[in-house]
C-alpha cells in the first residue's frame, strides 16, 4: 500500500499507466476514497494518461488528523503530493469536494494546471444554497433513508450532521453514503472527532468573485437531476473558460452512476477542448444545444 508524506500527512496513493504519458490526477469526494475511480474510469483513462489517485487526508488509507480539512488545507496537501511525486503540470479531475479542491488549486497555481475537469463541485462559497430549508437535497436524502425503513424526525430533516451519521449507520443506504466501504466506523470517527464538517464550510480564497478569475480550461459536469444543480447554475456562467455538460438523470455520483458517459465527455474534452458556446445537454445519446 504505497503512501507518501505530503504536507506532514501520510497520504495513500495509486499510480497506473506507463511513464511518459500526460499526468492526470484524480481527487475523490467528501467521505469517499480513491476506489471510486478504479471501478471503471481509471482503467480506461490509463490507456492515454498516467493516472494518479489518492485518498484525501482522513479518508481511505490516508492519515486521520484532528484538523486540516478546509479546501485550502487540501489544496496544499495536493501541492506537496505533486511535488513529492515529481508531477509538475497534471490534468486535474475532481468529484464533489475533490472538485472544490482542484478548483482551489487551479486558483492558486494556474501555471500548474493545463486542464481541469470539475465533476459536481459544491463550493463552500455556495453552501448557503444547501442550508436553505427548501434545498432539494433535503427531501431526496430523507426519501432515500425512508426507502430502507428509516424514519427521520421532522426536526432533523434539514440537519446535515444528523443525516450523515444516520446514513453511515445504515448499511443498505443508497445516497450520500453510496459507494462507501462497508466498515463505517472510520467515517463516523471522521465526522464526530475531527473538524471536517466545520472546515468544509470555510471559503478561504475561493470566493465567488475569485471563481471568475480561474481561466483554466474547465469541463464542468453535473447530473441533470443533481442535488447540487444550484452550484452548476452559478459556475457554468461564472467560469470564464468553461465547457458545461449536464448528464441525463444522475443525482450527484456521476463516477458511479454514469461512468461510461462521463469518460466519453472527459476524453472528448481532453483530446479536443474546442471553443464552446451554449449548454450541452446529453439525452438518449444525442447532444442538443441551448
Amino acid at each position: 500500500m504505497p503512501t507518501i508524506k505530503a504536507n506532514g500527512v501520510n497520504l495513500h496513493y495509486i499510480t497506473v499507466g506507463p511513464k511518459g504519458l500526460p499526468d492526470l490526477v484524480m481527487l475523490h469526494g467528501f467521505l469517499g476514497n480513491l476506489a471510486i475511480w478504479h471501478l471503471y474510469m481509471a482503467p480506461i483513462l490509463r490507456r492515454e494518461y498516467r493516472v494518479t489517485t489518492y485518498d484525501l487526508r482522513g479518508h481511505g488509507y490516508s492519515e486521520v488528523t484532528p484538523t486540516g480539512y478546509t479546501a485550502a488545507d487540501m489544496a496544499e496537501d495536493l501541492r506537496c503530493l505533486l511535488d513529492q511525486l515529481g508531477i509538475e503540470r497534471p490534468i486535474l479531475v475532481g468529484h464533489s469536494f475533490g472538485a472544490d479542491i482542484a478548483m482551489y488549486f487551479s486558483l492558486l497555481y494556474p501555471e500548474r494546471v493545463p486542464k481541469l475537469l470539475a465533476l459536481e463541485p459544491g463550493l463552500a462559497a455556495l453552501v448557503h444554497l444547501r442550508q436553505d430549508r427548501d434545498w432539494i437535497g433535503w427531501a431526496a436524502w430523507v426519501a432515500k433513508l425512508e426507502e430502507v425503513g428509516i424514519h427521520v424526525p421532522e426536526d432533523k430533516r434539514t440537519d446535515a450532521e444528523y443525516l450523515l451519521q444516520l446514513s453511515l449507520e445504515t448499511p443498505k443506504f443508497y445516497g450520500p453514503a453510496r459507494g462507501l466501504p462497508r466498515n463505517r466506523e472510520p467515517l463516523l470517527n471522521l465526522i464526530r472527532n475531527t473538524s471536517l464538517l466545520k472546515d468544509y464550510e470555510e471559503v478561504g480564497a475561493l470566493t465567488l468573485e475569485a471563481v471568475r478569475t480561474i481561466r483554466t480550461p474547465t469541463l464542468l459536469a453535473y447530473g441533470q437531476s443533481s442535488h447540487f444543480i444550484s452550484s452548476y447554475e452559478y459556475l457554468h456562467t461564472a467560469l470564464p473558460n468553461c465547457t458545461p455538460v449536464l448528464l441525463p438523470g444522475g443525482e450527484h455520483f456521476g463516477p458511479l452512476e454514469q461512468p461510461e458517459l462521463l469518460v466519453e465527455h472527459m476524453q472528448e474534452f481532453l483530446r479536443k477542448s474546442p471553443s464552446y458556446s451554449g449548454l450541452r445537454l446529453v439525452s438518449n445519446g444525442r447532444d442538443t444545444r441551448k
